[in-house]
C-alpha cells in the first residue's frame, strides 16, 4: 500500500479561550478551488529539528554569500564569464565544448534528490530549499521586529498609527536589503565581485546587470516574504510528482493515530486512560508552527515540506503533560502499522530502489570524476582548407593546406609539438612547435608537403590517402593526440 497524500483545505484562527491557532472543526468543510488566502502567523518553534535547520540556514547562505570571495589563481575562485565563455570551478575551467559535464552534475543532482526522497522524504524543502531558508530568515526579522506570533496578530488587526508604521516600514527595509543584497551576490558569479564594486561605486553598471540584481531581489521578496507558503503548495512541482518516489518505508513526518486518538484537552498529570483519551491533547500547536500550515494528523498531505517543525512543537507538549515524546514523529508507513523498531527502521532503507539509487548515483559520479581527471587541458580539431585541393610546388612537392583549431583549458601555457604520419616522406613545412597561451583557443594554417615519388613508392594513390595529424603537449605527461585526415595526391601524368 502507497502513502496516501491527502488535500489540505484553509482552518481558522481561533479555538475557544487557548491561544489562536489553525486548527478545529472549519478544517473538515469543503472549500472552494480559489479561496481567498488566509495570512499565516507561524508559531516560532525551537527543539532538535529547529537547531538543524538553522545549521542549513547558516550553511547554505555561508556557501552562497562566501563563494564569490574566494580566489584561485589571481582570479574569482568560482566565475561564470558568460562574455568569455568560460566557467571557472576552483581548478577547473570548463568551456562550451564541456556542456555534457554540466548535463551530467545536472543528472547527479536529481538522482540525489530521487535518492534523498526515497530514504528520507523531503529533506530538500524543508532545509536546504531557497524557498525555506530565505523565508526563514525573513521570519527572523519578523519576529525581531514585530514580536512572536500573538504580537504579530495583534499588530495586523491594530489600527493605523506610529507604532505599526515604524515597525512595518523596519521590516520591510530589512526584507529588502537582504534581497537585494542576495541579487547582487547571484550577479557576482558572472561578474567578478571586485569589478562588480567598482563598477557600483562608479554607477557604470551594466543594464543586465541592474536587472538580475532588481529582478532577482524583487523575486525573494515577493517569495519569502509575502508568499511564503503558497509557492510550496501551488508553484513547486516537486509537491506533486513527490509521490512516485515515496514508498512503504520512506521516513515521513507522522502522526501516531492509535497513540494519539482519541484527542482532547485535559489537565495535566492526568492518565490520559483513564478519561478514555489519546496523548494528544488537541492543542494545535502542531499546526501552528507548520509553515504550509497543515494538520499533520489528517495523515500525509502534499504540502508537508518534512521540515519536523512539528515534531518539536508537540515534543516540549509532551514534556510539558509529562507524557513520552515522539507522538509525532519522522517514521515509515509501516513502521507505524508495525510497530518496528529504529533497527529495523534502517535496515529498511538497504531496499531495492534505494540499493538502485544509489548504484547508479555512485557509478555517475565516478564516471564524471574519471573522465575530469583524464580530460586533457590542450584540444585539436583538423579541417582540411575548402579553398585549396592539392597545389604542386616549384620544387615538385605536392602541399596541403589545413587549418588547426587549437585551445588550451588550463591556466598556464603549454608547448605544443605537431608531426604528421601516413605517407612517406610527409611533413609539416615550417616550425612544428607552437606555444599555446594559457586559457586561449587559436587557429592556425596548416600546410603538409610530401614528395609524390616517395609516396607513392611506399604505396600512396593518385586521390585521397589517410594521414595523421599527432599532437604532443611538450609540458606534459599525456598521451599524444591523434587527428585523422586525408591528404590529396594529383593524378600523374
Amino acid at each position: 500500500m502507497r502513502p496516501v497524500f491527502y488535500a489540505k483545505v484553509e482552518q481558522s484562527d481561533s479555538v475557544g479561550g487557548q491561544t489562536p491557532h489553525r486548527h478545529g472543526k472549519e478544517q473538515d468543510k469543503p472549500q472552494g478551488l480559489f479561496t481567498a488566502r488566509k495570512k499565516m502567523f507561524v508559531r516560532e518553534v525551537s527543539g532538535f529539528f529547529d537547531n538543524w535547520r538553522w545549521v542549513f540556514v547558516w550553511l547554505t547562505q555561508i556557501v552562497f554569500y562566501g563563494t564569490p570571495w574566494l580566489q584561485w589563481n589571481g582570479r574569482q575562485a568560482v566565475l561564470f564569464d558568460l562574455n568569455e565563455h568560460k566557467f571557472y570551478l576552483f581548478g577547473l575551467v570548463l568551456w562550451p565544448s564541456d556542456v555534457a559535464y554540466m548535463a551530467i552534475l545536472l543528472i547527479i543532482c536529481a538522482l540525489a534528490l530521487f535518492l534523498f526522497t526515497a530514504v528520507a522524504g523531503r529533506l530538500w524543502c524543508g532545509y536546504t530549499c531557497p524557498q525555506t531558508v530565505y523565508t526563514e530568515i525573513f521570519m527572523w526579522f519578523e519576529r525581531k521586529i514585530e514580536g512572536d506570533r500573538v504580537a504579530q496578530m495583534r499588530l495586523d488587526k491594530a489600527p493605523l498609527s506610529f507604532n505599526k508604521i515604524w515597525r512595518k516600514a523596519l521590516k520591510h527595509s530589512a526584507w529588502i536589503l537582504v534581497a537585494l543584497w542576495s541579487g547582487y551576490t547571484l550577479v557576482a558569479y558572472f561578474t567578478p565581485v571586485r569589478e562588480l564594486i567598482v563598477e557600483t561605486l562608479n554607477f557604470t553598471l551594466s543594464a543586465a546587470e541592474v536587472f538580475w540584481i532588481f529582478f532577482y531581489g524583487f523575486m525573494m521578496y515577493l517569495f519569502a516574504g509575502w508568499m511564503r507558503e503558497q509557492v510550496c503548495k501551488y508553484m513547486c512541482p516537486y509537491a506533486r510528482f513527490q509521490s512516485v518516489m515515496f514508498d512503504e518505508d520512506t521516513l515521513i513526518v507522522t502522526y501516531d493515530v492509535k497513540r494519539g486518538e482519541s484527542r482532547g484537552p485535559r489537565k495535566k498529570g492526568i492518565d490520559p486512560r483513564e478519561v478514555g483519551k489519546g496523548d494528544c491533547i488537541d492543542c494545535g500547536v502542531c499546526v501552528d508552527v507548520c509553515p504550509t500550515g497543515i494538520d499533520i494528523r489528517n495523515g500525509l498531505q502534499y504540502e508537508c515540506i518534512g521540515c519536523g517543525a512539528c515534531i518539536d512543537g508537540c515534543n516540549d507538549i509532551m514534556a510539558k503533560m509529562g507524557y513520552p515524546k515522539n507522538l509525532i514523529r519522522y517514521d515509515t508507513e509501516n513502521g507505524v502499522e508495525l510497530g518496528l523498531s529504529k533497527k529495523q527502521l534502517i535496515r529498511k532503507v538497504f531496499r531495492g530502489r534505494v540499493l538502485v539509487y544509489t548504484a547508479v548515483l555512485l557509478a555517475l559520479i565516478g564516471g564524471l570524476a574519471y573522465s575530469l581527471s583524464e580530460r586533457s587541458v590542450v584540444k585539436v580539431r583538423v579541417e582540411r582548407d575548402a579553398r585549396t585541393v592539392v597545389r604542386v610546388l616549384e620544387n615538385g612537392l605536392i602541399e596541403n593546406v589545413y587549418r588547426i583549431q587549437l585551445s588550451n583549458s588550463d591556466e598556464k601555457a603549454h608547448q605544443i609539438a605537431l608531426s604528421a604520419h601516413g605517407l612517406n616522406g610527409i611533413s609539416i613545412s615550417g616550425s612544428n612547435e607552437i606555444l599555446l597561451p594559457e586559457l586561449s583557443t587559436q587557429t592556425l594554417v596548416l600546410r603538409l608537403q610530401v614528395d609524390p615519388v616517395k609516396a607513392r613508392s611506399a604505396g600512396g594513390t593518385s586521390g585521397t590517402n589517410p594521414v595523421e595529424i599527432k599532437l604532443k603537449t611538450l609540458d606534459l605527461k599525456e598521451e599524444p593526440m591523434v587527428e585523422k585526415t586525408i591528404f590529396m595526391l594529383p593524378k600523374q601524368d
